[in-house]
C-alpha cells in the first residue's frame, strides 16, 4: 500500500469515480492519507460526493504520472472517529481553510477490499491488494 499512496501523492491529484443512480460521477481529489494502515481520503457531508458514496461505497480512483497510471478500486468505508478526521487535518494542514475535525462537515473515507493496479503502455500491469 506503501507504493500506492506515494503514487498518489505525487501525482497530486487523482479522480475519484462513483456512482449516482445509473451515472457514473467523476472528479478530482487530492487527499491520500494512510491512518491506522488504511488509505483514506476526505470530503464534506454537504458534496454530493458524500451521498454517492453512502448510498454505493464502490468507487474507484485513478491517476497518471510520468507515464504510468493507477487506479485504486474497492469499497469506501466511512470512519465517523473524531480522531481520523484529525488525522486527516493534521496531514494536510491547508484543508484548516474549509475544513474543522468537528465542524459536522469533514468526512473520511477508507478503502475496504481494495485493489491497486499500476499500468503503462510498456509494461504489464501489476496488482496490489489491501
Amino acid at each position: 500500500m506503501e507504493r500506492v499512496v506515494d503514487f498518489l501523492k505525487k501525482a497530486n491529484v487523482y479522480y475519484l469515480a462513483t456512482v449516482e443512480g445509473d451515472q457514473p460521477r467523476v472528479r478530482p481529489f487530492g487527499t491520500a492519507h494512510v491512518f491506522e494502515g488504511k488509505l483514506y481520503i476526505q470530503t464534506g457531508k454537504v458534496k454530493p460526493v458524500s451521498q454517492q458514496l453512502i448510498a454505493n461505497p464502490k468507487a474507484e480512483i485513478c491517476a497518471f504520472m510520468d507515464g504510468q497510471w493507477l487506479r485504486v478500486a474497492g469499497r469506501l468505508v466511512e470512519d465517523a472517529r473524531l480522531e481520523a478526521r484529525e488525522s486527516m487535518l493534521e496531514a494536510y494542514p491547508s484543508l484548516k481553510a474549509m475544513y474543522a475535525a468537528d465542524d459536522g462537515n469533514t468526512q473520511v473515507f477508507y478503502f475496504e477490499d481494495a485493489e491497486a493496479t499500476f499500468s503503462s503502455f510498456t509494461a504489464a500491469p501489476e496488482v496490489v491488494e489491501f
